[in-house]
């Protein structure tokens, strides 16, 4: 049986949100959006692609920085409202270049930086 993105529980804008993780590591990366057409660009490249709420465009990871996102696996939760997009990462996963948009944490009612830039932003 052959997968249909159709099938996915997309929101009231034909978005359903991705989560890309490291595949070894296991580390969250990032959240972002896609709808159906990236879903399938996804699959048949092989390269993340997602959907930018703010340019109205598709937009594949790494396409401009170098920092790709190769697709391992690609899952879907029980609702069939959220993906999990297991990914080999080159370079920083986040636009601030850290390896993770989840670098901050609150921790007794104070923020603390868990992971500096990798590289100058």
């Amino acid at each position: 049986m052959s997968f249909d993105p159709q099938t996915l529980r997309y929101d009231e804008k034909g978005l359903i949100p991705a989560i890309a993780q490291d595949h070894a590591s296991g580390q969250v990366l990032m959240v972002a959006w896609m709808n159906a057409d990236a879903v399938a660009r996804t699959l048949e490249s092989g390269r993340v692609t997602y959907w930018s709420r703010s340019r109205q465009a598709f937009w594949v990871k790494g396409e401009s920085s170098g920092h790709v996102q190769k697709l391992i696996d690609f899952r879907i939760d029980c609702d069939r409202d959220c993906l999990l997009v297991l990914v080999e990462q080159t370079g920083p996963a986040c636009h601030t270049m850290r390896q993770s948009c989840f670098y901050t944490a609150v921790r007794d009612g104070v923020e603390v930086e868990l992971m500096t830039p990798l590289t100058d932003p």
